[in-house]
């Protein structure tokens, strides 16, 4: 009788210090300090407020409309285009026997240099409006011969020298089908390979084809800088109903927001007749990208109270567990629960699963609130399919969940508030404000974006990288090295190696 008494009294102490119980003590401390309750409002707060004063103190009012491709993404549609009519079927051929590039060394200051997205070649396009639809074939600065087509499909074709001459001439030629339209391309004339097919929808029945010359801006240092590129043209000949007897040259969106425009003293032209010609051209067909679209906002800009809120959750995930060793509470938390690595984790998930939830709801107010006060200021910002903008929302959380989980750790170990908050921090804060800051190498922030508690960060990109336009590819103009979840992996690796180090050195050590 006496032994079944005891088996059962035993079982209610095992069911009242089971990990369940213990989460609910953590959760109860938790929610009657009010100071870190209210520091998880004011986290979720400052992500709103940020997002609300970006917004609205952005004024683009006014400037000229962002050119959209046919997948909705913003393009850069600026090059000198030499072209006539086409109503229907035909084709074009053309050689290209030379392509120099100049690119600016300082004002009034010309020189020759390599521009490897250089493009010289043929195109056919519903019309000379940006963001129309349209295919190419041509011969690039440093990438061989390429056929190009809806502003973000590349495909690499013959090898060519860099540059063509004319001791190494490159035949090129477009045919189109209906909205099928073929690219060839030859080294004498007479021996073609097909380089691609593209099916452009929108042409309509009479398009516009021709020559076309594009310098992109040449990434220099912490920029860009606008270059000018001429290409001579020879063999020019075209079959099929191609209206007007005269060739048309036009720069196509002179007045862009993706135009860099041309390099001082110079500008786009086009000289020749009887099949040869000479074009001066500046510009791109490409997806636009940060530094061709520095206007544009994006959903990381626009979620940049993520820095402050970070200070604040850390700061709670800290004072969390190093308020009990000042106050000399940890005995009693420890007496109740003796598992002492059990007691961290349960610490753990209140507090992760607390900064979550309200950083979740930051986020979600923040972002459509955002970017609605932006656009209403005209502001142009960078497009997010609504799964990308839930990756980046469950991102933020997730990243300020286990920062503040990290910090719980680092508590853990430094027993003292002061020092836990400085150490992570250091180990946090310190590598965002390094990577992200403009003058830093771009090899040393893509290296610190890579192996800090920071490459977390990545979790707010939204820009792709497009391997056929070269721009300056780092954190601060919003590329990360990572993608956004590996990128939180290295944060989560982290808090993970922390807490567990943590656990092990409180089970060890007296509290």
């Amino acid at each position: 009788m006496n032994a079944t008494v005891t088996a059962s009294r035993s079982g209610r102490r095992a069911a009242r210090n089971g990990f369940a119980h213990v989460v609910h003590a953590e959760w109860t401390k938790f929610r009657t300090v009010r100071g870190w309750a209210i520091g998880m409002v004011a986290a979720g707060l400052a992500l709103v407020l940020v997002a609300l004063l970006a917004g609205a103190s952005s004024h683009q009012e006014g400037a000229p409309p962002v050119p959209i491709g046919p997948g909705g993404e913003p393009v850069t549609d600026s090059f000198y285009f030499v072209h006539r009519p086409l109503a229907g079927n035909g084709h074009i051929t053309v050689s290209v026997s030379a392509l120099r590039s100049s690119i600016p060394r300082g004002p009034s200051d010309l020189r020759a240099g390599t521009v490897p997205w250089a493009k010289a070649g043929l195109v056919i396009k519903e019309s000379t409006r940006q963001g129309s639809p349209y295919a190419a074939i041509m011969v690039t600065g440093s990438h061989g011969v390429r056929m190009q087509d809806g502003y973000v499909n590349d495909t690499a074709g013959l090898p060519a020298p860099a540059p063509v001459s004319t001791a190494a001439v490159r035949w090129l030629r477009l045919d189109r089908s209906g909205d099928t339209i073929t690219g060839r391309a030859s080294a004498d004339g007479r021996h073609w390979t097909t380089v691609g097919t593209a099916h452009v929808n929108g042409l309509g029945r009479t398009a516009l084809g021709g020559l076309f010359v594009a310098s992109p801006p040449s990434a220099a240092g912490m920029g860009t800088r606008g270059t000018v590129s001429t290409a001579v043209f020879g063999d020019l000949r075209v079959q099929g109903r191609w209206g007007g007897g005269n060739w048309t040259g036009d720069q196509v969106g002179p007045r862009s927001p993706s135009f860099s425009g041309y390099p001082e003293n110079t500008s786009g032209s086009f000289a020749g007749s009887g099949g040869r010609f000479t074009v001066t051209g500046a510009g791109d067909m490409a997806p636009a990208v940060r530094d061709t679209l520095p206007t544009g906002g994006t959903l990381g800009e626009l979620l940049t109270g993520t820095f402050a809120a970070l200070i604040v959750v850390m700061v709670v995930g800290a004072l969390f567990i190093t308020t009990e060793y000042r106050k000399s509470l940890i005995h009693v938390t420890l007496a109740a629960s003796p598992r002492r690595s059990r007691v961290l984790v349960a610490k753990a998930m209140v507090l992760g699963g607390v900064t979550f939830v309200a950083a979740l709801a930051g986020a979600v107010v923040a972002v459509p609130l955002g970017e609605r006060l932006a656009r209403a200021n005209g502001v142009y910002v960078f497009p997010v399919t609504s799964s990308t903008e839930l990756r980046v929302e469950l991102g933020i959380a997730a990243l300020l969940a286990t920062a503040a989980i990290l910090a719980l750790s680092v508590g853990a170990l430094i027993r003292r508030s002061a020092g836990a908050v400085t150490t992570v921090v250091v180990a946090v804060v310190l590598p965002y404000l390094l990577f992200a800051n403009p003058f830093m190498p771009a090899s040393v922030s893509n290296w610190l974006a890579r192996v800090t508690p920071g490459a977390a960060f990545a979790v707010q990109q939204t820009l792709v990288r497009y391997h056929q336009v070269a721009s300056d590819y780092t954190p601060y103009n919003g590329y990360y090295p990572l993608a956004p979840w590996a990128g939180f992996a290295v944060l989560a690796g982290y808090a993970a190696a922390s807490l567990a180090v943590a656990a092990l050195v409180l089970h060890r050590r007296d509290a």
